[in-house]
């Protein structure tokens, strides 16, 4: 069974594999609240989920490993499987979904694993490495559904009670429920007042709906870009310790968890993956009750594909209003041009692209759109060029 003194065991496993993450202030996230960051992006393979499956592994029976390890993963637990089979010389093996991430897959190989890729959720990939482990007779090593991992897990809420003793209240992503159920675990063994908090995505939001409903709620599809939490259905063993010991669950939109990104690449220097960074998120669009509180985030990953990275940091720009693409319509004569561009640059804002189209059925024949994109401040200096366009005739839209 999960206690404290099994979490404190593992800690002394991990020491030397994991890395003790530092919780950094972060003074510009929010203005209500006093916010730290607990680092796990930056934890070794980039997720806190190495706690839990190296401490799992380290407590296999030798008869166990001689039987290799089947695991299933989204990614960072794959990577986390991968190092520690690799590091006690056990064959493992991976099911993964077709739609992880690149470098999440080309990591876990790199470490050592066989990559089985699953057509479709991390759901689909578990079921297809249950039959790898009936047809083969390795050992099963959960995500999150297992006590051994929870309490590798659990490490990190030790560790933010010894680096912020004062601290009021944790925020932490929820996929299956495996961190959230050894954090709170071990942040309320040592102080039961510190409020610990959950957060998902909205469109994988299984463990929200089952809180909302007082029963495991299965959803039927997950279509966030946070791969990580992409989670069907809630754990047994997480769900009941998170009946016990969570305070609140609440969820964040894709744009939202987007700006959150963006902002702890400006504000922190920081990279976080979708699924690192909902706890931020949570905090910081006024999801939560924390205002006049101490209170630590975790950023429970850094393994974001580029790629996506790119397209997140786009979606932060122009939800957080610093990037806005306006539709004038305009009389097709010399000079309207000239005349847009010079409101804009008044206004201070940075002309990044322009569209001129004149096959459109639906506009006069002597008319045409213009569709420019700008670099902006924020939402106000967007009103700000809207108001002075509207003001000179010109007829526009905010796409």
């Amino acid at each position: 069974m999960l206690n404290l003194e099994n979490i404190k065991k593992a800690a002394g496993v991990l020491e030397g594999v994991v890395r003790p993450t530092d919780i950094i202030e972060a003074p510009n996230l929010v203005a209500n609240a006093s916010l730290f960051l607990k680092t796990e992006n930056l934890q070794m393979t980039g997720s806190f989920k190495l706690r839990g499956a190296y401490y799992k592994i380290s407590q296999l029976t030798e008869e166990q490993k001689k039987a290799g390890i089947i695991a299933c993963s989204a990614g960072n637990h794959a990577q986390g499987v991968a190092l520690g089979a690799t590091k006690n010389g056990i064959k493992s093996v991976v099911c993964m979904p077709d739609g992880a991430p690149i470098s999440k897959v080309e990591a876990t190989k790199r470490l050592g694993a066989e990559v089985v890729l699953v057509r479709g959720s991390y759901d689909d990939a578990y079921q297809k490495a249950c039959e790898i482990q009936a047809e083969t007779g390795a050992t099963f090593i959960h995500p999150f559904d297992d006590e051994e991992v929870i309490a590798g897990q659990g490490t990190v809420g030790l560790e933010i009670m010894n680096q912020l003793a004062d601290i009021e209240a944790v925020v932490v992503p929820i996929g299956g429920g495996g961190l959230i159920s050894g954090v709170a675990y071990a942040v309320k063994q040592i102080n039961p007042n510190v409020k610990v908090y959950g957060v998902q995505a909205e469109l994988a939001s299984s463990m929200v709906d089952s809180w909302n409903c007082g029963e495991i709620i299965a959803t039927d599809t997950v279509s966030t870009f946070a791969d990580g939490i992409a989670v069907k259905k809630p754990g047994v063993n997480t769900w009941k310790f998170i009946n016990q010991y969570v305070d609140d669950i609440v969820s964040v939109t894709e744009d939202e968890i987007a700006t959150a990104i963006l902002t702890m690449i400006e504000q922190q220097k920081l990279i976080a993956e979708g699924a690192g960074a909902v706890s931020v998120a949570a905090a910081m669009f006024n999801k939560l009750p924390i205002e006049g509180k101490k209170v630590a985030c975790i950023v429970s990953g850094g393994n974001i594909d580029v790629n996506i990275l790119s397209r997140v940091i786009t979606r932060g720009l122009v939800t957080s209003g610093r990037n806005a693409t306006m539709q004038i319509a305009l009389d097709d004569k010399p000079g309207q041009l000239v005349g847009v561009s010079k409101i804009i640059s008044e206004c201070g804002a940075n002309v990044v692209s322009v569209h001129h189209e004149r096959s459109d059925a639906n506009m006069a024949i002597n008319s045409c759109f213009l569709t420019i994109g700008m670099e902006t401040r924020d939402f106000e200096q967007i009103n700000e060029i809207k108001d002075a366009l509207t003001k000179e005739g010109f007829r526009i839209s905010i796409r």
